[in-house]
């Protein structure tokens, strides 16, 4: 892990693209300059380095700068079970907050950054700036909603209703971004698409192929086109209406 200084670099919370999805939402100009004062540095990971282990104590939250990440939980008798993918502008380390230390692994699926708020120094300001405070409640509010709504598709939805909403989902956060809605790499394989969902590394195989000779996508190793959306939407069991409130 390389840590980067970022006190005369010009790119700040205030300037930063990624701000719509990050702590500066929402707040004042004059807040977001404050909220510059939070990262004093950055970290630097290559693919498959750990941003933080579990176990370990809380020191910071992360927001991503650029690059994937996934975050596991390491099971007693040494599986693991992967339980998030994250995007630029997504914060991690949230949950050790309750408890102080990290619940879970965050490792990079490809060369990534990501900006460090010091917790302590971001409770300090949080008491100072109620609109920061409110924004990190929303935030911890929807990373909850996620969790939710994705243990109730393990217990609700069949394994092609889960990878075809897993897709759209993935789909829907990158057109957030700036990137294609409907062309793009996977960063994660599909044995971790699969511990994700709940689905056998099989199933997932057999399930691409399917959607495959459906139409409903081209893939190439990683390299994924989503054909048919409305299919697709269709096999998850969503209106678009409804597919388009669900985007984070």
């Amino acid at each position: 892990m390389n840590h980067i200084p970022v006190s005369a670099s010009p790119n700040k919370c205030s300037t930063c693209v990624l701000g719509q999805f990050c702590l500066p939402v929402g707040l004042s100009s004059d807040d977001i300059q404050k909220v510059d004062s939070l990262v004093t540095e950055r970290v630097r990971l290559k693919k498959g380095e750990p941003l933080y282990r579990q176990g370990d104590a809380l020191t910071a939250i992360y927001g991503i700068r650029f690059g994937t990440l996934k975050t596991e939980y390491a099971l007693p008798d040494g599986r693991e079970q992967i339980t998030g993918f994250h995007l630029p502008g997504e914060m991690l380390g949230l949950d050790g907050i309750g408890e102080n230390t990290y619940q879970s692994n965050a490792i990079a699926l490809e060369d990534s950054e990501a900006c460090v708020v010091r917790f302590n120094d971001f409770e300090q300001l949080a008491r100072q700036l109620p609109s920061l405070q409110n924004q990190f409640h929303k935030i911890l509010s929807r990373e909850l909603t996620q969790d939710q709504r994705h243990l109730l598709s393990l217990g609700t939805l069949r394994a092609e209703e889960r990878l075809a909403s897993f897709l759209l989902n993935l789909s829907d956060r990158l057109s957030a971004r700036g990137y294609s809605p409907h062309e793009f790499h996977l960063r994660m394989s599909r044995e971790e698409i699969g511990s994700y969902l709940g689905i056998q590394l099989e199933t997932v195989s057999r399930l691409f192929s399917r959607f495959t000779e459906s139409g409903l996508i081209q893939i190439k190793q990683r390299h994924i086109k989503l054909v048919d959306t409305d299919g697709l939407l269709e096999l998850a069991g969503k209106s678009r209406a409804i597919h388009c409130t669900h985007v984070q």
